[in-house]
């Protein structure tokens, strides 16, 4: 008994057990960390841009229309699905829509159109002439590229709405993307 009390190393195995305890404590928690931390990176995320972002009420000929017009960018790393478009509130009928997707940079503006049509051909400044089809349902778009979407008389917009601001809502099967502007005049 004499001989274990005086013996200092006695405590050595103790103190030894306890660092290789916390040591794989921590190394356990800095993998799980890294595993966290690589498959969180690496789950690719929904984010459109929406920009450009008009409606419009004006003559056209003889008749008075109202027309919309935004433009939506896919800067996330997967590909969306635009299932509904809203202007006001009021859901937009997908017989209305006309759109076109591209690769291209458009540093031009949106514009009322006059012509606006099934496989309709629209100048949109120095940016090049596009071809918009009618869409038949939900829309998709490719990560990194660009979609201008046409709504033709989307429901609730009147002469007497010109001046004040509405919403256009994007919805997806896991966001909706929001944005106001102005009704404006057209001549």
């Amino acid at each position: 008994m004499k001989n274990i009390l005086k013996n200092r190393w006695a405590l050595s195995t103790v103190v030894t057990t306890l660092i290789i305890l916390v040591v794989s404590v921590l190394l356990a928690g800095v993998v799980t960390y890294f595993a966290i931390n690589v498959t969180s990176t690496r789950v690719q995320e929904e984010s459109l841009h929406l920009t450009k972002q008009h409606v419009w009420y004006g003559q056209n000929g003889t008749q008075w229309i109202a027309q919309g017009a935004i433009m939506i960018i896919n800067t996330g790393g997967r590909d969306v699905v635009i299932d509904k478009i809203t202007v006001r509130g009021q859901e937009c009928s997908w017989e209305n829509v006309y759109y076109n997707i591209t690769t291209k940079s458009i540093a031009d503006d949106l514009t009322f159109q006059k012509t606006l049509k099934d496989n309709g051909e629209i100048e949109i400044g120095n940016s090049g002439s596009f071809n918009f089809v009618k869409a038949g349902g939900d829309l998709t778009l490719q990560s990194g590229k660009t979609m201008i979407i046409y709504i033709h008389q989307p429901d609730s917009i009147t002469v007497n709405d010109i001046g004040l601001t509405v919403a256009m809502t994007i919805f997806t099967s896991q966001a909706m993307y929001y944005k106001e502007t102005n009704v404006q005049a057209v001549a």
